[in-house]
């Protein structure tokens, strides 16, 4: 397996882990596989720090009840891995409870001998 195909298959697999964490607001698993300076920036544009993300998560500001990844592409150009999903994500977010088409595009930094997600831009599709 090349390299790669490898890099590949750590960053769908932390995509996976990220939704999975996600849906079941399971704040420990996001932070363990989240870079310390971890950003989300939402759909509005607002960018969001890992501790205030998993804050909101932790009470309830944030739910998300299902998220399907309709595709997903690995971006390998630079020097930082990416990966570009196409999600259908149900989910109450500061109250207001919609199914969003979003494009959730992660790029990942070295973390020991894994990879963690160091940012995530979400926008519509």
């Amino acid at each position: 397996m090349t390299d790669e195909s490898a890099n590949a298959l750590a960053a769908k697999a932390l995509h996976d882990a990220m939704c999975d964490a996600m849906v079941n607001g399971d704040v420990a698993e996001l932070d363990s596989i989240l870079a310390e300076e971890f950003t989300l920036t939402h759909m509005t544009g607002y960018v969001q720090s890992k501790a205030e993300w998993l804050e909101a998560i932790d009470a309830g500001q944030m739910e998300y009840h299902r998220i399907e990844t309709v595709e997903a592409t690995f971006n390998s150009e630079g020097t930082v891995p990416g990966l570009t999903a196409r999600t259908l994500t149900d989910a109450m977010i500061w109250g207001s409870r919609a199914t969003w088409r979003l494009t959730l595009r992660s790029w990942f930094e070295p973390h020991g001998e894994e990879w963690a997600v160091a940012r995530t831009v979400a926008s519509t599709w």
